[in-house]
């Protein structure tokens, strides 16, 4: 089996070793530049591609539409896209003999769309997990291939939860290529009406509002923790990147909690919430730094 493969980050790294160890045949990897710029916590696809000597390309979105005469000729029976951060146009899509398969980070259909992982925290979900699907023009609306769960633990933050998802992207592919080598794709419906589409974030929708619930509060800090943009809040007169906080007492019998945002106690930071209840601040320092 020949495959053309777009991917990035970790879970781009994790299941090109997988079709790797399936021993399927990988002709081209389409990624991205390591900007040395960016907050990088993750591996890098186009090393992989150096070591395993294979040929890779990092064009921009509006260079996709110049590979459809390469894809053409190179006629996989795959194409995969693994956190390829690009619309694939649908003209590329269409090169794959057999099937193009998307790995997205969450239980499909729940979290369709951008930053899934950061949005189930957000809302406070207990699991989350990784979806093998079929490509279509629309994001994330094809069948489903295969899934894998993983928790989400109370305190846990974006990035750590992201770790648990790259492993069962990995463990996602292990479970269906023996299949996929025999040119058969497991599917079964995704049903959309059962989940949401969400869009990207922005560091601005960081800014913590005290009026919210303690839990609401704690679940943002999570979902958007450093190396994230992070939360934040004004204290001071300073802006302030809430890093870390936590909902477990005891807190201190003089803590006010009639009156909402930042109050120090007994040399502890909390945070005051529109439900009367108090998170602690564990780790904050100035913006910027």
């Amino acid at each position: 089996m020949h495959a053309v493969v777009f991917a990035y980050h970790d879970v781009g790294v994790n299941c090109l070793k997988a079709l790797l160890q399936a021993g399927i045949q990988i002709d081209l990897v389409v990624t991205h530049e390591d900007d040395p710029q960016e907050n990088v916590w993750f591996d890098s696809v186009a090393k992989l591609c150096q070591e395993k000597d294979i040929a890779y390309i990092t064009p921009s979105a509006n260079q996709l539409v110049d590979l459809i005469p390469k894809l053409h000729t190179l006629a996989p029976d795959y194409i995969f896209s693994f956190y390829y951060r690009y619309m694939i146009p649908a003209q590329l899509l269409a090169c794959a003999k057999i099937a193009a398969l998307n790995m997205h980070g969450s239980l499909l259909p729940k979290y369709r769309g951008r930053a899934p992982v950061n949005w189930a925290i957000l809302h406070g979900e207990k699991q989350t997990g990784a979806t093998l699907h079929i490509m279509e023009v629309k994001p994330d609306a094809g069948d489903i291939v295969g899934q894998s769960a993983v928790s989400i633990g109370p305190d846990e933050t974006a990035t750590e939860v992201f770790g648990k998802v790259s492993q069962a992207a990995a463990e996602v592919m292990k479970q269906v290529l023996p299949e996929l080598i025999l040119g058969k794709v497991p599917r079964k419906p995704n049903e959309l009406q059962k989940g949401s589409y969400f869009g990207g974030r922005k560091p601005a929708d960081g800014q913590i509002h005290w009026n919210q619930s303690a839990l609401q509060v704690h679940n943002l800090v999570r979902a958007v923790a450093p190396p994230y943009p992070g939360a934040f809040t004004s204290n001071d007169g300073k802006t302030m990147i809430v890093a870390r906080t936590s909902l477990k007492g005891p807190f201190p019998g003089n803590l006010d909690l009639r009156t909402q945002g930042i109050q120090v106690v007994d040399n502890r930071v909390f945070g005051i919430c529109g439900d009367h209840q108090a998170v602690e601040i564990l780790e904050w320092f100035p913006a910027g730094k």
